[in-house]
């Protein structure tokens, strides 16, 4: 049936003028007019006619469209060919009148026309009686209800739709457009196989536009039964209602998009939409500049509910759209213009002042703006575009027309703070960051989770951190309402996946603000996490271990998105870009030692919450290179958070319960984390003497015994056999009864295998050794070096497969736990092999850094 939110898509056909039925009979052909038989003379049959003159509306017709005023007409000869008319004064009379038409409807006329419509009459006859029907059918509810009284009128209407002639099929599509506006008679224009006409009809390679319009409107009023949506949305017809977007006529284009507009109601038909490539098409009408307001209008409504998934969502940023919230024009009247200054980048770069002298009128200002596009500028694509959105977005929000230009309502309906829109990426950048500036706290908070959804690639962060949308997200982080901090946080790490963003962001001062956040006792656990992950991304050594590698980094020049250098902005006449000076890491270590964020860190590790544990671990794993900071860890009795951590699970391996998969699977995560930190301190004196050795290795052996996900206990056996090794051999543990064998008849085996040229026979033999290794024991990891397994160990991995070379990390990180095998494994030529594997950013890539930074390279 029909609901509320569709009946905002719905557009009521358009009327025409309608005419009494008896004016069509003298241009039937004579042997149809002897074959009927009349139930009593023309003479003085009153009919109603439709005029065009007076109009008025009434809710009820038309599911609410408009219903014409009458005009009564004489009929006083017999054949109904001259008549004499007569104009109804007042309304009054209309409604005094109503009985009047009851009674002449009740003379048979239709019924007359509606037989007119059988296959054994005259086409032309059909068609004029087709015609007529249409025409009556267009007075209103009533004039409906009267065709509606012969059950056979929509079959016979229906098989009209596929006539050769156009004016017939145009008739019978405008009659069953007007019956389906009709909420009672909608199921029963369906019923009637119109759906499967018109999908035959719009099939075709040739159809006139009148028809085509007035079938895709029968298409338009029977979506708005949720019931019918599905039926409509066939493989057939989605398809053909698409393609007419990009139709000539724009009634058709208006039709079609309110047709989608409606299917898109239901979320049933969305998978199927999109796979017909919808988003990029309503992309480009979107785009476009010039179009008609009502096709845009529709295009965004469809879009608006396709973007309540998250992969739509995604598939609508990469069709070059972004999501853009509607808060009213007023809002923008906060926004001062900023004062006379020099010119500056969007992000907050400044141009160097070739004269200390200021420029009276300006000249100086409008030479280096005519310059600015001059090759030697060096301004990349980004740059550009920022230039351009930060100056449009200004312009039309001084002008007061912001938030006009695409329909929005205005300001004093509540629903304004619940309206989005979409604009292209230049301009919805800019629209977002222009947000930011402002006071309203949803609006802030809407347009930071709009830049967090939108900061889907590489190219969308660069152009958010181009149009200077990180000051002031940085700035939002202080705000006093927790949802706007929450949402700028959720922005911010979202964008420091990025390498250049995540400097970017450091040069904004923002570690001031994310270590005050970290030493705050009262932070929210959602906003912990989110300043937890910007934390680890900006103390991350993987980055920077990254960015050692790149071939540009090594003669100092950092490249922008295309390319281009970005160590100048402009010539030697405009002066250089200046470069903000970005904070030192060391200086930001050194913050955080000073102001007790550890002891806070090593509190995290000690809570419950698996996600927090994992990053909270990874911070301190950074921070424990040097001697100062591991003693500071060690002395906030870091060995008691270790212990929460892995007692974590063996909690979940003595519970008869079986753990929730997700549960088990962020549980490992922090097991993984915990595990590189430990590995980490045991490298200090100080962590060694203060730990119980035994306690440890008994912890993790029971992990190893659990459902852990494998790539944690990889992580864990190497940290065991780290342990071990610090130990010695005078351990009260419980040795496998097999070990010999393995020691003296697998080991041996299965490196024979591995220096073998099969590679069929080399991958498993490389699987089992790591199921072997990850046991844990020492004994194995000093056989296996022993009788040099790590040369051909390392072949493997560069020569072999994808499971080879993840097999063939996992034993090769576990023997880089002994610093005795860090000679051969260098030997080995692993150094320039683990290159390698980083710089394809394959899968196992972080597992080759990890193996890389504990080698002495």
């Amino acid at each position: 049936m029909a609901n509320s939110s569709a009946a905002a898509y719905f557009k009521p056909p358009h009327l025409f003028v309608h005419q009494k039925l008896t004016s069509h009979l003298s241009t039937l052909s004579q042997f149809t007019r002897q074959r009927l038989r009349y139930p009593r003379p023309f003479t003085n049959l009153k009919i109603w006619h439709l005029g065009r003159s007076s109009l008025c509306r009434r809710k009820h017709d038309f599911g609410g469209g408009r219903r014409v005023g009458v005009t009564r007409f004489d009929a006083s000869a017999d054949d109904g060919t001259t008549l004499e008319t007569q104009n109804q004064a007042s309304p009054s009379s209309e409604t005094g009148s109503s009985e009047n038409r009851k009674g002449r409807l009740e003379d048979g006329y239709v019924g007359l026309f509606v037989r007119m419509l059988g296959l054994d009459n005259d086409p032309l006859d059909r068609e004029q009686a087709i015609n007529a029907l249409w025409k009556y059918s267009l007075g209103g509810k009533e004039c409906i209800d009267e065709i509606m009284k012969f059950p056979g009128c929509i079959n016979l209407a229906v098989s009209l739709l596929k006539s050769e002639s156009k004016t017939t099929s145009e008739a019978a599509a405008g009659l069953l457009r007007s019956i389906s506006a009709v909420n009672l008679y909608r199921t029963s224009v369906s019923a009637g196989g119109a759906v499967e006409e018109i999908t035959g009809l719009l099939s075709r390679s040739v159809v006139s536009a009148e028809v085509k319009e007035q079938a895709i409107c029968i298409l338009w009023t029977l979506s708005v039964d949720e019931h019918l949506r599905v039926k409509i949305s066939n493989s057939v017809l989605l398809p053909a209602l698409i393609k007419c977007l990009d139709d000539e006529d724009i009634k058709i284009k208006e039709a079609s998009g309110g047709v989608l507009a409606n299917l898109a109601l239901s979320q049933c038909n969305h998978g199927l939409m999109v796979e017909e490539g919808i988003i990029l098409k309503l992309a480009e009408i979107l785009k476009c500049n010039e179009g008609s307001t009502v096709v845009k209008k529709e295009a965004r409504n469809i879009l608006s509910e396709l973007a309540k998934d998250e992969y739509y969502r995604i598939l609508i940023v990469e069709a070059g759209l972004i999501l853009v919230p509607i808060i009213g024009a007023a809002a923008y009247k906060c926004l001062t213009p900023a004062s006379r200054s020099w010119p500056s980048l969007p992000d907050g770069t400044e141009f160097e002042r070739y004269s200390s002298v200021p420029s009276r009128f300006g000249a100086s200002e409008l030479l280096l703006g005519l310059n600015v596009q001059d090759e030697d500028a060096r301004l990349d694509e980004a740059q550009k575009n920022a230039i351009v959105g930060r100056t449009t977005q200004q312009f039309l929000a001084r002008l007061g027309a912001i938030d006009t230009e695409e329909g929005s309502i205005p300001d004093s309906q509540p629903t304004m703070k619940q309206q989005s829109t979409f604009l292209p990426w230049i301009d919805g950048v800019a629209r977002l960051v222009l947000i930011l500036g402002l006071e309203d706290v949803s609006a802030l908070e809407r347009a930071a989770l709009s830049i967090a959804d939108a900061c889907i690639n590489e190219h969308m962060r660069v152009l958010f951190k181009e149009a200077g949308a990180l000051k002031n997200l940085v700035r939002l982080l202080e705000y006093d309402a927790e949802a706007v901090r929450l949402a700028a946080a959720h922005a911010l790490e979202k964008l420091s996946i990025s390498n250049v963003v995540c400097q970017a962001i450091a040069s904004c001062g923002a570690m001031d603000t994310l270590v005050d956040i970290l030493v705050e006792n009262n932070t929210s656990e959602d906003l912990l996490e989110k300043i937890l992950d910007i934390v680890s991304r900006l103390l991350d050594p993987v980055k920077e271990m990254k960015s050692m590698f790149d071939g540009a980094s090594f003669h100092g020049v950092k490249k922008g998105i295309n390319g281009m250098s970005r160590s100048s902005v402009g010539t030697s006449d405009l002066g250089e870009k200046m470069d903000r000076a970005p904070l030192s890491k060391e200086d930001f270590r050194e913050k955080v030692l000073e102001s007790g964020v550890i002891p806070n860190l090593v509190a995290i590790l000690k809570g419950e919450n698996p996600n927090l544990q994992q990053k909270a671990a990874i911070i301190l794993e950074n921070l424990a290179d040097d001697e100062p900071y591991t003693s500071a860890i060690v002395a906030a009795d870091v060995q008691s958070g270790l212990s929460a951590v892995f007692l974590q699970r063996g909690k979940d391996v003595s519970g008869s319960p079986e753990p929730n998969p997700a549960v088990v699977e962020e549980s490992g995560r922090a097991i993984s984390a915990a595990s590189r930190l430990f590995v980490k301190l045991l490298s200090f004196q100080q962590c060694q003497s203060a730990i119980d050795t035994l306690k440890f290795i008994r912890l993790l052996h029971d992990i190893l015994k659990s459902d852990v996900p494998l790539y944690t206990k990889d992580w864990v056996s190497a940290c065991l056999i780290k342990l071990e090794s610090l130990a010695g051999p005078n351990m009260d543990l419980k040795n496998p009864i097999n070990k010999e064998v393995i020691l003296h008849g697998t080991i041996p085996r299965l490196i024979e295998e591995i220096e073998s040229s099969e590679s069929g026979g080399q991958e498993e033999a490389v699987v089992e050794l790591n199921h072997i290794i990850s046991e844990g024991a020492i004994e194995y990891a000093r056989e296996i070096a022993a009788r040099g397994g790590i040369f051909p160990l390392v072949k493997a991995i560069d020569e072999g497969g994808e499971k080879t070379r993840e097999a063939g990390l996992a034993v090769l990180y576990n023997l880089s736990m002994d610093s005795e095998n860090h000679a051969a494994i260098v030997a080995a030529g692993a150094i320039p092999v683990l290159r390698r594997i980083v710089f394809s950013e394959g899968p196992q890539w972080r597992r080759a850094l990890h193996l890389l930074r504990t080698l002495p390279t």
